[in-house]
């Protein structure tokens, strides 16, 4: 979901939002993001590592379920001006029902979503390998131990650091894993995720990223 100029500001009609990210021309210096996690440490802890003086962000967890985290996405947004919204959660272990009406519902809002199937270490996972079979959760750990070559901590503060010089291998086997995926299913998709989507767009508001496509 491309950027567009604009931003978000109090209305008694949220429903009728827009939160698609604007954005003018390439002059542009400056998006607020705000990012509700369903995680309360892993992904904002990951994501506040891309922090800049170009960027802002808004991260939080919340540990709720993925249609109350859209829900709390639209609350959020009303009280803030920002360019982009993002929900982050996990298929994991929520009812198929569920998972789709968050992003149905978030469709609907126009709210992006950077979803994981199953979950967002898989994310993780891809800076090292390729992975388009489903494994059970549990194993998540183990292999991004090998990988890491330590033992893989939940909430490990230094996992942007640690993975940041294969973050472009990450990004093209989440495309890759995500084309091979037609028609999508997000709920059935098991590997799958679109947080790259959400990299892309952090990464291209980052002081660097923005003087090259000036």
């Amino acid at each position: 979901m491309m950027p567009r100029r604009g931003r978000h500001r109090r209305s008694q009609r949220a429903e009728t939002r827009n939160y698609r990210a604007r954005r003018s021309d390439r002059q542009e210096t400056i998006q607020r993001f705000l990012i509700v996690c369903e995680g309360e440490k892993t992904e904002p802890s990951y994501l506040g590592s891309f922090r800049g003086p170009a960027l802002v962000l808004d991260i939080r967890g919340f540990g709720i379920n993925p249609r109350k985290l859209v829900d709390k996405a639209l609350e959020l947004g009303e009280e803030g001006e920002y360019e982009q919204v993002w929900c982050v959660f996990d298929r994991d272990e929520c009812d198929v029902g569920d998972f789709n009406s968050a992003l149905d519902r978030a469709r609907s809002q126009e709210i992006n979503v950077a979803y994981s199937n199953q979950a967002f270490e898989l994310w993780y996972m891809l800076h090292y390998d390729f992975h388009n079979t489903a494994i059970p959760r549990q194993d998540y750990g183990r292999k991004l131990s090998k990988s890491l070559g330590r033992e893989y901590r939940k909430n490990d503060p230094n996992m942007y650091d640690l993975l940041s010089s294969l973050q472009e291998t990450a990004i093209q086997n989440a495309e890759r894993l995500l084309g091979q995926y037609s028609p999508p299913f997000p709920a059935a998709d098991d590997p799958s995720t679109t947080v790259h989507k959400l990299v892309k767009e952090l990464n291209r508001f980052l002081p660097e990223t923005r003087a090259n496509l000036e």
